[in-house]
């Protein structure tokens, strides 16, 4: 016994007594963390080092602060950013249409890119002071959405110079010069905008850029002065073939060491991003790309030794070597606000149309949207929409904030564009027919075939997904793991041992807590979570996040533990961790909507439907990396820990896919907040204002028709076949005059909505031909 007490209190000694601990515990760790600490490249420092940590910090910490997100201000527009919406925006979408864009034109027409500059769509983003608008992100992120509802073309064109760009590095890098010269013509059309970053060669790696500037001295407009040769070649480049101003980002060499802030000959200075008029000689532009049948202006650009002068370094020489924080920074915003607008606008096309064709289209006598093997298509399709929409507002309203969410721009832009496609798919299933036949009336084809290149730029989805999220999420979103990181790397063995300790034993006690929370929690099925003050209807999901959230710590940190450095080359391992992460998040904005909307109880099987889809994904998402983690104690000890008493989520449910389908196949108040902010066009010659006059015309032929049914089922009328029973029985007075116009015109509107266009033999290719060409051709 005595010998027993004698090493426990040695023990405690040790660990209490803060001078032994770090010279007997905490430095030879730190010795040996060192020499198993990954080594990190200056980009990839600069990557973790960029942007903000926001709200996925709270959930890392396994204890979000439920009231702090509720608090959050809701975005709301200006009276001007409103007006902007209400005419220009509905201008521009009444201008532009998707089929005429892509298929006639193979651009946006002439008076429509006017239109475009004239109204100062490209320069949202830019302050009042320098001619912009200077516009929120709100107000950005819903332009975007409205446009994407209508053409893809007009949305991209609008979305990318407000986007990460010149005007955005301009704003936050550049110098006064430059603000003064480039902004006000950016934001009056006088300049085309694009920005070169990708390489055939460095796609998703993209800090491994071939293309090179070398600082040296030329002659420049008869006198000589320092500048930079270039050599780039790029491919990719959104708005290249039109632009007037190039964006360019190269890695930048001072052999010479002309530039004060050189340190030796030959000197890699980094990443360096300039501006470049297209008009330079030597700028190189190709001919487009065409991304699918996407036909936004894209294309190639290079150049070999161009010389231009270093003041073109936007914000001058001072900046050389700064251009992948840059681009880093401004990614994490940019990233946020323009692929998560589209994906919802293309989403909520979808979900309002098809829901209404669904309605409108009858097999068997039957609306096909009442046939359950529709309805689970349709349920996915508005719960993923709602999700979706949360999300995006959530993170726009963070960018008005002040904040530059880097992992939370990276899961909003995986996850809404990978649930965008699902939608997309999912409202293609249900066309059937309809939706593969393109022309002027296919309101999802386009669509459908352009989903892809959001899944593609801004990042590669597989990349996103499995490096990034987590990846970078772990490091700058762990209390502790950063500091540890930083401590490592500190000169001062001293004071590297003491941050080094202070951060590890912090880190061990939060990773202990957090796996004592998950085990209580997952034991009495987090029911004594304390939560803030919120619906009746939301307060177990507020429980069980928080549940979720403690054994997300945990598990990242056990993860990291048992594989180490190695993690980092488990992708697989990252991305499932990255999963749990983001459909956390993705959970709390869909919570925060609730709230901010006023907890519209028809609203409840929208919100419900998504909850318990993302927290089945969460859960599966744990599963997987606990079967995976390659030392089976450690994992049977997490599957003990974690799930106690079994998992306790289930797929949604039939009935609750069944309420939600039924919302997408009605107008509804509920309905209108689901699709809130797309462009309805009211005219009947729109294939979508022709779908919402159909949707009712439906509703209301359906109550006449049941009048119809009765009398045959009563034996007053005989059945016959369609329309000769409703001519019967308005000559039986079984309906008046004014029911059997509502019952033809429904019956017209329907054979509209379900009809696909048709070509001449030549697809009408001859009739977009000039006539001397046509008849050449003849």
């Amino acid at each position: 016994m005595a010998w027993a007490i004698a090493i426990i209190a040695a023990i405690a000694a040790i660990l209490i007594i803060p001078a032994l601990r770090r010279r007997l515990v905490s430095g030879p760790l730190l010795a040996w963390y060192r020499r198993i600490l990954p080594a990190m490249s200056q980009t990839e420092q600069e990557a973790i080092d960029a942007g903000t940590v926001w709200w996925d910090g709270e959930l890392f910490s396994g204890r979000p602060d439920w009231a702090k997100l509720i608090a959050l201000p809701q975005p709301k527009l200006t009276p001007e950013e409103s007006a902007f919406l209400d005419d220009e925006t509905e201008a521009l979408c009444d201008m532009a249409s998707d089929w005429e864009t892509s298929h006639v034109h193979l651009d946006l027409p002439p008076a429509v890119w006017q239109f475009v500059k004239d109204k100062g769509f490209l320069g949202m983003i830019i302050p009042k002071q320098y001619g912009g608008k200077g516009f929120s992100a709100s107000a950005h992120s819903q332009v975007v959405v409205k446009l994407s509802t209508r053409s893809s073309a007009a949305a991209v064109s609008v979305m990318v110079p407000n986007s990460l760009g010149p005007a955005e590095l301009l704003l936050h890098y550049g110098t006064e010069e430059q603000k003064n010269h480039y902004l006000p013509r950016l934001a009056k059309g006088l300049e085309i905008p694009c920005f070169a970053l990708t390489n055939p060669h460095a796609g998703s790696d993209a800090a491994a850029i071939p293309d090179a500037g070398v600082v040296c001295k030329g002659l420049w407009e008869g006198r000589e002065i320092i500048g930079m040769r270039l050599t780039w070649n790029k491919r990719y480049i959104t708005l290249a073939p039109i632009a007037t101003l190039l964006g360019l980002a190269f890695r930048l060499y001072d052999p010479e060491r002309l530039l004060e802030r050189s340190g030796r000959a030959g000197e890699d200075l980094g990443i360096t991003c300039a501006l470049i008029p297209t008009g330079t000689p030597g700028v190189e532009i190709g001919r487009r790309h065409q991304p699918l049948d996407a036909v936004f202006q894209n294309g190639p650009t290079w150049g070999t030794n161009v010389f231009v002068p270093i003041e073109w370094i936007i914000g001058g020489p001072a900046m050389a070597g700064q251009g992948w924080r840059m681009l880093m920074e401004c990614l994490a915003a940019g990233r946020s606000i323009s692929l998560p607008s589209t994906s919802c606008g293309y989403s909520k096309l979808a979900v309002r149309a098809t829901g209404a064709y669904a309605r409108v289209r009858t097999q068997f006598k039957t609306p096909i949207g009442r046939f359950e093997g529709i309805e689970e298509p349709l349920a996915r399709m508005g719960g993923n929409l709602y999700l979706m929409d949360a999300a995006r507002v959530l993170t726009v309203s963070a960018v008005d904030l002040g904040e530059r969410p880097s992992v939370v721009s990276a899961i909003v832009k995986y996850h809404l564009t990978e649930r965008s496609r699902a939608v997309v798919n999912d409202a293609m299933d249900i066309l059937g027919g309809k939706g593969i036949c393109l022309g002027p009336n296919n309101f999802m084809g386009r669509a459908y075939q352009q989903l892809p290149i959001a899944i593609t730029v801004e990042g590669a989805n597989i990349l996103t997904r499995s490096l990034i999220i987590f990846g970078q999420g772990a490091i700058r979103c762990h209390p502790f793991v950063l500091a540890e990181i930083n401590a490592a790397r500190e000169g001062d063995f001293g004071k590297a041992v003491r941050d080094f300790d202070r951060a590890l034993w912090g880190h061990l006690r939060f990773a202990i807590r957090n796996g004592m929370r998950a085990f209580l929690m997952g034991l009495t099925g987090s029911h004594w979570v304390s939560v803030p003050q919120v619906a009746a209807e939301t307060r177990r999901h507020f429980q069980k996040l928080t549940r979720f959230s403690a054994a997300f710590a945990f598990l990242a940190d056990v993860s990291m533990l048992v594989l180490g450095a190695g993690l980092k080359r488990r992708e697989k391992l990252s991305a499932r961790l990255g999963d749990v992460l983001s459909n956390l998040y993705l959970c709390s904005a869909a919570l925060k909507r609730f709230e901010d909307q006023g907890r519209q109880a028809a609203d409840l099987p929208l919100l419900e439907w998504s909850l318990w889809d993302a927290m089945f994904r969460t859960q599966n998402a744990i599963e997987g990396v606990i079967s995976n983690t390659p030392n089976r104690f450690v994992a049977w000890m997490l599957r003990r820990i974690i799930f106690p008493i079994g998992r306790p989520y289930v797929v949604p449910s039939d009935r609750l896919g069944h309420e939600v389908a039924k919302l997408l196949i009605a107008p509804s108040a509920a309905r209108d907040r689901l699709t809130a902010g797309m462009h309805l066009p009211e005219s009947e010659a729109e294939p979508i204002g022709c779908l919402e006059a159909a949707l009712k015309a439906a509703i209301k032929a359906e109550a006449i028709e049941q009048k119809i049914h009765a009398a045959q089922k009563a034996g007053k009328l005989r059945a016959g076949q369609s329309g000769a029973a409703e001519r019967a029985a308005l000559e039986a007075l079984v309906i008046n005059a004014e029911e059997y116009a509502d019952l033809e015109r429904a019956q017209a509107l329907r054979e509209r909505v379900i009809r696909v266009d048709d070509f001449p033999q030549d697809f009408g290719r001859s009739q977009m031909m000039p006539a001397d060409n046509c008849r050449a051709a003849a």
